[in-house]
């Protein structure tokens, strides 16, 4: 099984989550892990908060976005006010080759009132892509730092066979 793992992370949180995962999915096969890194990002949290909500699509790095290599694809972003990062949108936006794919999305939040709005925006956009099964799990901020139980989660929330 080959396996992508695409996140993106401001703080470091979500990329924990992700390098979690692949650690996970090493047990399985191959696994190509990607950090999305915006180029016109601020600094200021809350206007990237801002750009959020307003589903803004940041300029970012250049990544492979041809999907069709991979057996699981796997995306990750904080939530912020409700939505995915912007590098996050943009990297949804340009995304090809996700007919017939497995999908599993991840988020890390805070407070977790917009955890199901951002993750029903995700899958939305993936499904309108082809994705045929979407899964998801999200680890609240507090809680990432903890390896043994971020891997738990994942285990307890995927229906890919870890063991």
């Amino acid at each position: 099984m080959k396996s992508l793992v695409v996140y993106y992370s401001y703080s470091g949180n979500t990329k924990k989550v992700a390098l979690a995962l692949e650690e996970l999915l090493r047990t399985k096969g191959e696994v190509v892990v990607t950090e999305l890194k915006a180029q016109d990002e601020s600094a200021s949290f809350i206007k990237q908060c801002r750009r959020a909500f307003s589903k803004v699509r940041a300029k970012i790095e250049p990544v492979n976005s041809d999907l069709s290599g991979y057996d699981v694809v796997c995306l990750g972003s904080p939530v912020w006010a409700f939505a995915p990062a912007p590098a996050v949108n943009t990297f949804l936006d340009n995304c090809s080759g996700l007919e017939g794919k497995e999908v599993v999305l991840f988020t890390t939040y805070g407070s977790g009132v917009g955890n199901g709005r951002c993750l029903v925006y995700m899958k939305k956009a993936l499904l309108n892509k082809g994705a045929t099964k979407c899964e998801h799990f999200s680890i609240q901020q507090s809680k990432v730092s903890d390896a043994g139980a971020v891997a738990a989660k994942i285990k307890e929330k995927l229906s890919l066979p870890f063991d």
